[in-house]
């Protein structure tokens, strides 16, 4: 099953930006960023993607990745 992989530590390190000073700036607590930071969150709002894009001037796809299908690679690989 294909994964989610979030790249928020690589987008913080990249603007020298804290989880705190993330966490004031767009509205959510510094616990709920590192359960999404260290890709344990289950979901995410539309508004919080939002308010994480424009705070880190980025698009979704800067902050987040999919993983290949591991099951339907070792299908495709017999």
């Amino acid at each position: 099953m294909p994964e989610i992989i979030c790249h928020l530590d690589d987008l913080l390190a990249e603007r020298h930006m804290t989880v705190m000073e993330l966490s004031q700036r767009v509205g959510v607590t510094h616990v709920n960023l590192s359960i999404l930071k260290n890709n344990r969150a289950k979901a995410i709002r539309f508004t919080t993607l939002i308010a994480l894009c424009e705070a880190l001037e980025c698009q979704p796809g800067d902050l987040f990745s999919m993983t290949p299908d591991r099951s339907t690679h070792r299908k495709e690989s017999r």
